[in-house]
């Protein structure tokens, strides 16, 4: 399974500086993001065997969770995933939605650096 932790971390410290930068206060994927993020990935892992387990990576280790597989395997690995990471970050965090306090979903305000 490939591991992203360190880009992960880039990329969220990243997103916290545009956040200060435009004083903004919350961060939330859309839904319509949502949605098209996770057929994506349904997509590429049905061409896989993976869905055929029963393992924690489809959800099996807890009772009532849906079995959805999360991590990403597209056919260009993590390479990919960075890529389009980039583009999102690139194209104003297209697909998630910001406000600022009092403004949307909620009130905490990122502390003061």
């Amino acid at each position: 399974m490939p591991v992203s932790i360190e880009q992960h971390v880039e990329w969220i410290t990243e997103c916290i500086a545009h956040m200060r930068r435009n004083k903004l206060t919350t961060i939330e994927a859309t839904p319509e993001a949502q949605d098209a993020w996770g057929a994506h990935v349904a997509e590429v892992v049905n061409a896989t065997l993976m869905t055929s387990a029963n393992s924690w990576y489809m959800g099996a280790n807890i009772d009532g969770k849906a079995h959805r597989f999360l991590p990403y395997l597209g056919p260009e690995g993590v390479g990919g995933y960075r890529r389009k990471c980039a583009e999102v970050a690139e194209k104003d965090y297209e697909g998630f939605a910001f406000s600022s306090h009092g403004q949307g979903w909620t009130a905490h305000p990122i502390a003061a650096e």
